[in-house]
């Protein structure tokens, strides 16, 4: 037999083989060269949204050309001919560092996300578009000041300018796979908006588990459990806590307290920062008092954290007129708006905090049966809601329908079975103004507090420091002029109305009556969103969840102690993690482990001997800070972990999309409740044989929450409290890419601080600045913050100076020498 055949047929595979070879290498080729000129066009895509640094751009309405340089941190210094020039340029700066974050602001406040990113933003529109504030906005740039309608219209011609100068669209837009829309003026407000949403919503919740804690505890339990003073207080009239009268247990012993053993509410990993009271520090003190004899401001504003940050730093300059100095104006601008938040004119320099008053009231409507639009008044005559049909486009579905029922007070809100009319200053066009603007003039104390008074922003304490070495304070933002009948403290201060007899406000208050104070006689002025006042000031302001106030006593005597301190001694005062507020609770934990409790517990010797070793303060290696801590959130467990079981079931939709009703939204100084039940050994729940054996099993709670791989020795804070400070989307990206997660984060390090200290900080909570400065000595000045100034992780800028924040570093308040130039301008690209 031939083998001829066989060898042909070898050879004919043989070239099958090569070919099929070739072909793949050709295709696997072809792959590789698509792929890479997938990636090549998508990093060109990324790199063509990146901000214009250098050269020229056209702006053919400018009235002469505008000059922005940028420094090493990418800090902008923004020269103008006018103050609408500079508008126009300071929106072209947030238009192409920080566009989606002002987006996502106006879309936030108008309840339009779903348009952006589809059917599951429906929950939070909802929420949101019952408050209709695009049509508030809208109503309120119509009727606006031509000098303030002017300045929008600037500033909103910029950020449209600077949109559109971008090589390609924000990236993150080719994520959604659509085009931006443009900005317009009523966005700006919306952007204001946001804040008050921030700012001031939590004292609907606050209200409403109010309103289920009285309905669920006798008379005399209600009022221990919600105290409206305590030891921790610190107005700024005293330099000591005024008396408070202690607090004497109730006779009814809690129900909930009868069972076995204590419900387990919080893991250690749930112990979040948000649920204290929290918000900014600030303080000023005097010329008299500081080293250099001029007035200092500090001010760390406190805020969620997320990549871009919050603030936008800039410095402005135009000329004054009138052969005055240059307007030269420093400090943190917030993306969507064309005004300097806090900062320094030279002359005066300011700063905010949370002021936690009464800005909003709950009326439950006695409803009729026959129409459920139909709703009791005072008059004892049936009012009938208007209805408005709010429509909520949705990307990629139908749009959805939402009828608003408005009664006289304002927005129907359900509540399970309940609806309730929810009056809020927001509401009312007296909440949005640009008056803020005038403090960019103001050139004393006096004239900054009379603009504050008349500004339109969610109500804040205003610290101001002037040229001169004076200091002040007062409110700024609108302030309630209630019934004196309607200005009790205590409990049932803040708990809901009835339609019937609801007479509310019907006015604000006006500058002349607004509380202030100026060149107090200690020479400085804190607020920590603490009571600041304790007189008639007081009730004016109203409480509705000011902080416990160790934050602020400890910063009053961090102030006290230092005869004449400057900006670096400021700095140490705000990166304070000493933590006083809770020795009281070591010294309850080392007191029940005696020798007979460790005997044959190896892990509570060690749990004994960390709180001992234990430096007092909430740094990174602090085990004893970290186990002390656990420790508080057990006994809390304890003695209201059923409780706000109950009250977390009682008022299905109570938390409106936030996390459950309970005892901490009800009361901001559940921290004293507790201190005063240690204090008599009381409220030990069922189960135990005596105080010493429930103390003992909180220790043995707090032991068994910590990792398992995690001896006790080895339990830092830092390892728990480590930064998750990260852009929007990075909670989108698949667990498999996790190096695009880091891309769009910051590093995660490990942070002091906590809540109840002047540094206050959670893995995402905490100074979204820090910010110290003597007007006319600006350059002495200092500044910090989380992040960088560009929302871009290819941008050199998206973390810069981020890493002084994390450590606590002295960095300038001024903008350093410019690295780059680009010129807007009649001719140009």
């Amino acid at each position: 037999m031939s083998r001829r055949p066989a060898v042909a047929s070898q050879s004919s595979s043989r070239s099958i083989g090569t070919t099929v070879g070739l072909a793949g290498l050709v295709l696997a080729g072809l792959v590789v060269a698509l792929l890479g000129a997938a990636l090549l066009g998508g990093w060109l895509l990324l790199r063509g949204s990146l901000a214009q640094l250098d050269g020229t751009q056209r702006a053919p309405s400018l009235s002469s050309a505008v000059t922005i340089e940028r420094d090493a941190l990418g800090v902008p210094t923004v020269h103008g001919a006018t103050r609408a020039d500079v508008a126009y340029a300071t929106g072209f700066l947030h238009a192409q560092d920080r566009f989606l974050q002002m987006d996502l602001l106006r879309r936030v406040a108008a309840g339009e996300m779903s348009a952006l990113v589809g059917p599951n933003a429906l929950e939070l529109d909802r929420r949101n578009r019952l408050h209709r504030f695009r049509a508030r906005a809208h109503a309120i740039v119509e009727a606006m000041p031509a000098s303030q309608r002017q300045l929008l219209e600037r500033y909103t011609a910029g950020v449209n300018a600077g949109l559109a100068a971008l090589s390609s669209r924000p990236f993150e837009y080719w994520m959604l796979r659509t085009q931006p829309e443009p900005w317009r003026a009523e966005d700006s407000l919306l952007v204001v908006y946001a804040m008050y949403f921030d700012l001031q919503s939590s004292e609907t919740r606050r209200i409403l588990a109010r309103a289920v804690l009285r309905d669920r505890v006798s008379a005399d339990l209600y009022a221990f459990l919600l105290p409206a003073a305590s030891h921790w207080d610190a107005p700024f009239d005293s330099a000591s806590t005024p008396p408070v009268e202690p607090a004497r247990l109730p006779s009814t012993r809690p129900d909930w307290l009868s069972a076995p053993k204590p419900v387990s509410v919080a893991s250690e990993q749930t112990q979040d920062v948000s649920e204290s009271a929290v918000g900014s520090n600030g303080w000023v003190v005097d010329g008299a008092h500081s080293a250099h004899g001029g007035a200092i401001l500090a001010s760390d504003m406190h805020l969620g954290l997320s990549l871009p940050n919050i603030w936008y730093r800039v410095s402005l300059m135009w000329p004054a007129g009138d052969g005055l100095p240059m307007h030269a104006l420093t400090g943190v601008s917030l993306p969507g708006a064309p005004l300097v938040i806090a900062g320094s004119n030279g002359k005066i320099a300011w700063g905010f905090t949370n002021s936690y008053g009464r800005y909003i009231d709950l009326i439950e409507l006695q409803r009729n049966p026959a129409d459920r639009l139909q709703y009791r008044t005072p008059e004892g005559v049936w009012a009938r809601a208007s209805v408005y049909h709010e429509r909520i486009d949705v990307k990629g579905g139908a749009s959805v329908d939402l009828p608003v029922a408005d009664t006289r007070w304002g927005p129907e809100l359900t509540v399970g079975a309940r609806a309730y009319a929810l009056r809020w200053v927001a509401h009312d066009r007296e909440a949005v103004n640009l008056n803020l603007q005038k403090l960019e003039d103001a050139k004393t104390i006096d004239e900054a507090l009379r603009v504050a008074q008349t500004s339109g922003l969610p109500t804040q304490n205003i610290m101001v420091a002037d040229s001169r070495g004076k200091i002040g304070w007062t409110l700024a933002g609108p302030l309630p002029q209630r019934d004196p009948a309607d200005l009790q403290d205590g409990p049932d201060s803040d708990t809901p109305y009835d339609s019937a007899t609801y007479q509310g406000w019907q006015r604000y208050l006006p500058p002349a009556s607004y509380p202030k104070r100026v060149d107090p006689p200690l020479g400085r002025l804190w607020t920590a969103n603490n009571r600041v006042v304790m007189s008639r000031d007081a009730a004016l302001i109203g409480d509705s969840g000011a902080d416990l106030g160790a934050r602020a006593s400890q910063i009053r005597d961090d102030l006290l102690a230092a005869p004449s301190p400057d900006e670096h001694a400021m700095l140490s005062i705000q990166t304070d993690d000493r933590a006083q507020w809770i020795e009281v609770w070591r010294r309850v934990a080392l007191e029940a482990l005696d020798a007979g409790a460790l005997e044959g517990h190896p892990q509570r010797a060690a749990f004994r001997q960390q709180l001992v070793a234990w430096n007092g303060r909430a740094d990174v290696d602090a085990v004893g800070y970290r186990l002390t801590r656990g420790f508080f959130f057990a006994l809390y467990d304890a003695w209201f972990g059923r409780l706000d079981a109950e009250l977390a079931g009682a008022m299905p939709g109570g938390g409106n999309g936030n996390p459950p009703l309970g005892l901490r939204v009800a009361n901001s100084r559940y921290e004293a409740v507790m201190e005063t039940l240690a204090g008599h050994h009381a409220w030990m729940p069922d189960g135990f044989r005596d105080w010493r054996a429930f103390m003992l099993d909180r220790i043995d709670r707090t032991i068994a929450q910590l990792p398992a791989d995690t001896p006790i020795e080895q339990a830092r804070w830092g390892e728990r409290n480590r930064a998750a400070i990260e852009h929007p989307f990075a909670r989108i990206v698949p667990a498999w890419l996790p190096w695009v997660r880091g891309w769009l984060g910051a590093p995660h390090d490990a942070l002091p601080g906590d809540i109840n200290m002047p540094r206050v900080q959670g893995p995402a909570f905490g100074a979204s600045e820090r910010m110290i400065v003597s007007p006319g000595r600006e350059q002495s000045g200092i500044f910090e913050m989380p992040g960088g100034q560009s929302g871009h992780p290819l941008s050199p800028y998206f973390l810069a100076g981020h890493e002084a924040w994390v450590r606590g570093e002295k960095t300038s308040f001024l903008p350093g020498a410019p690295v780059h130039r680009l010129i807007l301008g009649r001719t140009g690209q």
